[in-house]
């Protein structure tokens, strides 16, 4: 995982007050106690756009947005990552700093097929955590807005899908082998499809712990045995998905 060196052309550097954004996300009274207890300062800290990186805009990404978060806390809640991504209409990619330390987050976001004016939100995906004065990289290779999009997010989806993988595996013994066919294993996997893969993985690995969690407390024996056939096949479907999954590494070259 990296952090990115942005451009200082793409330098805008504004304090977003919280009740800006407490007014363009319709932020009721618990989420406003939110951001006061777990945010301290929110910048908007870079404009990537065609006239600040020099490449073109796409239909679905204009331009990216990057809004550095100084928190009060070292788990900030994604709601609060969720109200910024309301209030602004664009794609954003967030730096949270913390104690001497900085980590990416970001939500893939696309406008609504059914209505151009909302945009959708998908879950947040974590790089790791980096001291501040850590190397930053060049922004990656692309040819245009949507291409670096989806160049900033793929890191950040590969990585928290192989830090579950891990957890995927325990208990399963050898670690599940890849099953694709021929033709799945020479296609790449648009963005879409990696997210939508991270996704299934992490849902379905809370429900194996769901389940785990039920049979340590039960004990009648009859409700154990059942259980134990319910685990048993939560864990053959999270075997298939993590066995589905192509690799996790995701390079910038």
């Amino acid at each position: 995982m990296t952090l990115y060196d942005w451009p200082r052309a793409s330098a805008f550097g504004r304090v977003i007050p919280k009740n800006k954004i407490y007014e363009h996300a319709g932020a009721n009274t618990g989420l406003k106690d939110l951001f006061v207890r777990e945010v301290d300062q929110i910048i908007w800290s870079h404009k990537l756009a065609p006239e600040t990186v020099n490449l073109a805009a796409t239909k679905q990404v204009a331009e990216i947005q990057v809004f550095r978060i100084t928190a009060r806390t070292a788990t900030l809640d994604t709601s609060v990552l969720r109200a910024i991504d309301k209030a602004i209409p664009s794609p954003l990619i967030f730096e949270v700093a913390h104690g001497g330390r900085v980590r990416l987050t970001a939500a893939y976001k696309r406008q609504s097929e059914a209505d151009s004016t909302r945009w959708v939100v998908g879950d947040y995906f974590q790089g790791d955590w980096l001291p501040e004065d850590a190397p930053r990289a060049p922004l990656p290779v692309a040819l245009n807005m949507g291409a670096l999009y989806e160049r900033l997010l793929e890191p950040l989806v590969a990585g928290q899908t192989a830090r579950l993988i891990p957890r995927a595996a325990s208990g399963f013994g050898e670690a599940p082998q890849a099953s694709l066919t021929p033709s799945e294993a020479e296609r790449p996997l648009s963005l879409e499809e990696r997210i939508a893969q991270a996704e299934a993985i992490k849902t379905q690995t809370r429900e194996v712990e769901r389940i785990t969690a039920r049979l340590g407390r039960e004990k009648q024996f009859n409700k154990r045995v059942a259980i134990n056939a319910e685990l048993r096949a939560a864990k053959q479907e999270l075997e298939r998905l993590t066995g589905a999954h192509p690799g996790t590494a995701v390079t910038n070259d």
